[in-house]
């Protein structure tokens, strides 16, 4: 698990659980972090000051034998190079009210019934026009 501050109940951090064996000899593998200050704020008022961290790496195979002709090959190993972002993330945690939640359901319950009466009137209106094809003999 790596992480940079105090532990934060919400946050996934993109190493954890993540393993990297090479498969060959004179391998390269670099991270590049970019590390982001964060303000959370918990619902009961406490303050926990972390970061938050985005991870990209890159892999390259090291060819000795260019090394040896003094081409620029690159080192075999592991580097992290960190980047720390001058901008701050505030999370605050809150609880919405009845009424939140109310109109929330209330805005479900009508979109199921009107996309229900779209669905109805192509329905409808498909058959109406089936059955006039029909009574002109139309369809085949």
């Amino acid at each position: 698990r790596l992480s940079f501050g105090e532990f934060v109940p919400t946050q996934v951090n993109p190493l954890d659980n993540h393993t990297f064996v090479a498969k060959e000899l004179n391998a390269m593998r670099q991270y590049f972090t970019q590390i982001v200050p964060m303000r959370y704020k918990k619902i009961n008022e406490e303050v926990v000051l972390s970061n938050q961290y985005s991870v990209t790496h890159h892999h390259k195979h090291i060819d000795l034998n260019k090394a040896a002709r003094g081409e620029q090959t690159g080192l075999p190993g592991m580097f992290v190079t960190y980047e720390i972002s001058p901008l701050m993330v505030e999370v605050s945690e809150h609880r919405r009210s009845l009424t939140h939640f109310l109109t929330g359901v209330c805005a479900i319950v009508g979109g199921v019934f009107t996309v229900a009466g779209i669905i109805d009137s192509f329905v409808y209106n498909s058959y109406r026009a089936f059955q006039k094809k029909l009574e002109l003999g139309k369809v085949s």
